[in-house]
């Protein structure tokens, strides 16, 4: 049975959110506001704060205060002055109508698919609709059977109401969907009939909020489901509520007040819990995230009533994923204990960890997930960023490599017909849902894939290393015209995200053909801290060893400039969420290695980051200043306390959501006040603050397009580009 479909994605880039220009205590839109002709001051409010002995003194502490009218004048004028600018550049409006051409062309595309008896559950993104719809089909190869069962932009048209996750009922008769507003998140579970669309009366509050997420798995019968819940108000003290988060029961048609508790209250404050069934229902599991550092433990009952939870695994078991098999007869679990790069193994449903056998060993390759069927256990790896699949018998013999184009990237595997299916993408072509029938061996692409809007011939992906500060090699995969001469001169966009072990795959974005037809080069990092290499390389970059993120980007920087690709002058570079902190860190540590910087919804403050709403949820990856070590780490990069008075600071644009859930934008505010005060250069420092959108989940289209728009413009300035030739 599919686990709870995810509809967050990794690209954390928050979005200027459209207002209504009608009704009272509505904010006009920033083009509307009058224009700022030079940068805002900010008030100096010194606060000094004591760590081990350390004593740390800031200015701007005054500007976490949101909701304090200072804070919102400071906004306003700030947001003034970066519209000012943006809407200063001559082909501003130009960047937008191209973008919104482009994706007036973009064919549909689908993606979370979900496999149910008889159907297929998918999201569909039909520009110029502003949210994705949800639908199903009868199989990958009929779009002729594509039936809408819900669409948000009907319920707002703006795109204010996105959808966070769904599941079907196992008969997928019935579907629950997590609905949440301007990128907040924040959760509401819904249901609705598939056939029909009907919206059933049940509304269940506060199953989701960023960064836990949230989660549900229905019964057998499809008649109820348990799913994540959060402390209702009184519940908990104020501070404790986005925290917390436990197991609930809820039948179809009773009050929510009639609902049960079933597990959790001895989980940790700070965890995520994803829900799972096997295929016949009988078993439900709880994969407890402890925070986001990577660390879970594992719970199992059966879906009866009466049944008791039994703890299977623990954070210090190093097991990293578990899934049913086909009969729900046993488990596989995907473990990195004494095992960097992965293996499998399996085990009784009814057994405990002591019982697993090892079937699938470590190898060179990171096993990024497994996926059993009837006959079959496919285990998709990772090679460094490429993807790669096996497929092995149920015991882990009979090895076979699917085949698959070179330096392809795959997502999750989903089991139709015994076969599997799975999305190819990469860097130079759009991506496309192909089927393998285990049976022949075959790899067949189906009805259910992109054409892209723009032509992407002249581009070639070319795969490089840079060597970091420490002899570690870290790849970098190069997007270029054909035929790109290497004399320094090159426009180039450097981008990485490195923390969480999060892996970036090759990925195709028809945006690119604008930055291409200004003679730009696209370059995509594998730095430390992700998982392109497996624990070890997300290790090697989390708590006190964060600095080797950094290292590794500035030496890919540099390694672009020594390899003739660009100069310092024509080099920028972007990053969102961890990857904004990357962007703060090189910044501040290299501020003459690039021209221009782009930092979406980044932390900076990484002294008082845990401090923040749900800040605790990464102490797992960044550390604590309780710690004496992880403090000396933290306040050697955190990008903040690092800004030194007098340096030519290179251009920045900092972008931030009011609602985001994930990181605090009192980040984007104080970093922004701290770098205007501090250079002596004359390159914009600017920040673009939205009061109607969150970390970049569930953004409409609209608003994608007008914040890409803004940060094109502010690069095609800042590198001094121009359109020279379509292909």
């Amino acid at each position: 049975m599919n686990h709870t479909l995810s509809i967050a994605c990794l690209l954390l880039v928050p979005l200027v959110a459209l207002h209504a220009a009608d009704g009272s205590n509505k904010k006009p839109s920033l083009s509307a506001m009058p224009i700022a002709a030079s940068v805002p001051l900010t008030e100096k409010k010194p606060v000094t704060d004591e760590h081990h002995g350390v004593k740390v003194v800031e200015d701007y502490r005054w500007l976490e205060e949101s909701s304090s009218p200072a804070v919102k004048a400071w906004t306003d004028a700030q947001n003034q002055y970066s519209r000012a600018w943006l809407d200063a550049r001559p082909d501003r409006a130009d960047i937008e109508a191209e973008l919104t051409a482009l994706y007036a062309k973009d064919t549909p595309s689908h993606s979370g698919i979900v496999s149910r008896p008889g159907r297929l559950f998918a999201l569909k993104f039909q520009p110029p609709k502003q949210q994705r719809l949800l639908v199903t089909l009868t199989s990958a190869d009929d779009l002729a059977s594509e039936k809408v069962v819900l669409d948000p932009n009907e319920i707002e048209p703006k795109g204010q109401v996105a959808m966070d996750w769904y599941v079907p009922s196992p008969d997928g008769k019935l579907i629950a969907v997590c609905l949440s507003e301007h990128g907040s998140e924040e959760g509401t579970l819904h249901f609705y009939r598939t056939d029909t669309g009907e919206h059933l009366p049940d509304r269940i509050i506060r199953v989701q909020y960023p960064t836990g997420g949230g989660s549900a798995a229905w019964t057998p019968d499809s008649s109820a489901v348990f799913y994540t819940r959060y402390p209702h108000a009184g519940e908990k003290p104020e501070a404790d509520l986005n925290f917390y988060q436990q197991i609930y029961f809820h039948r179809l048609g009773s009050p929510v007040s009639n609902d049960e508790y079933s597990a959790g209250r001895d989980f940790p404050r700070i965890a995520e819990i994803e829900l799972d069934t096997s295929e016949d229902g009988r078993w439900l599991l709880a994969s407890v995230a402890n925070g986001d550092g990577g660390e879970f433990a594992h719970h199992i009952r059966e879906t009866k009533d009466g049944a008791e939870w039994r703890q299977i695994t623990r954070h210090e078991d190093a097991i990293k994923e578990v899934t049913f098999s086909h009969d729900g007869s046993s488990l596989y679990l995907r473990s990195v204990k004494d095992a960097p790069c992965g293996k499998v193994l399996r085990l009784s449903v009814t057994g405990t960890l002591a019982d697993a056998e090892m079937i699938v060993p470590e190898s060179d390759a990171v096993i990024e997930g497994i996926t059993p069927t009837a006959k079959h256990l496919f285990v998709s790896d990772l090679i460094g960023g490429p993807s790669r699949i096996r497929q092995l018998d149920s015991d882990g013999k009979n090895e076979r490599e699917v085949p698959l184009p070179a330096a392809s990237g795959v997502g999750v595997l989903i089991e139709v017909a015994g076969g599997i299916l799975f999305r190819q993408t990469s860097y130079v072509a759009p991506s496309v849902w192909m089927f393998y029938d285990p049976v022949t061996a075959n790899v067949r692409k189906t009805a259910l894939f992109n054409t892209s809007p723009v032509d992407f011939s002249d581009i070639e992906a070319v795969r490089d290393f840079a060597m970091s500060k420490d002899g570690t090699k870290v790849p970098i995969n190069i997007l270029r015209r054909k035929g790109t001469s290497l004399d320094g001169s090159n426009p180039t966009l450097l981008y990485a995200y490195g923390g969480y072990g999060h892996s970036i795959r090759p990925v195709f974005n028809f945006e690119q053909r604008l930055w291409f037809d200004r003679g730009g080069i696209y370059v995509i990092a594998n730095i430390r801290g992700g998982g392109e290499y497996g624990e070890e390389w997300h290790l090697a970059g989390n708590l006190t060893k964060k600095q080797n993120v950094f290292d590794d980007f500035a030496a890919c920087a540099e390694h672009l400039i020594k390899q003739g690709y660009t100069r310092p002058d024509k080099l920028a570079v972007e990053g969102g969420s961890n990857g904004g902190l990357l962007m703060g860190a090189f910044l501040t540590q290299h501020p003459t290695h690039a021209r221009a910087v782009v930092a979406h919804v980044g932390l900076y403050d990484m002294l008082r980051v845990e401090l923040d709403p749900n800040g605790a949820f990464n102490v797992t990856e960044f550390g604590t200043v309780k710690d004496p070590a992880q403090f000396r780490a933290l306040h050697a990069y955190s990008p903040y306390h690092n800004v030194t008075d007098g340096t030519q600071y290179p251009a920045v644009f900092f972008l931030a959501g009011e609602t985001d859930g994930r990181v605090n934008p009192a980040h984007s505010r104080k970093m922004t006040a701290r770098l205007q005060a501090a250079t002596s250069s004359a390159n914009p420092i600017l920040v673009r603050l939205s009061s109607a959108s969150g970390h970049g989940m569930g953004t409409a289209l609209s608003e994608k397009i007008a914040q890409r728009a803004d940060v094109l413009a502010f690069l095609f300035d800042q590198l001094g580009m121009s359109k020279v030739s379509s292909p």
